[in-house]
């Protein structure tokens, strides 16, 4: 499984998981909220499986320079 889940993206993921994850557990907003395991997994798993079925990825680009020429 190669990373498609990067930035921004990764940070919000797993902000938004949490959050919703310590809601239901209050009691605020019900036990829907444990729906935040998703965001929060993919978040910490830099893997989304519905950004690899329709091919979008928000990983950095890696850089195809390896060796510096003189």
């Amino acid at each position: 499984m190669k990373a498609n889940v990067g930035g921004f993206d990764k940070v919000l993921r797993i902000v938004i998981g949490i959050v919703l994850i310590a809601f239901s557990a209050m009691g605020i907003i019900g036990a829907w909220g444990m729906i935040g395991l998703l965001p929060l997994l993919t978040g910490v798993l830099n893997f989304c499986p519905a950004y690899a079925m329709f091919g979008m990825n928000t990983c950095p680009a890696e850089s195809t320079e390896h060796h510096i020429h003189a």
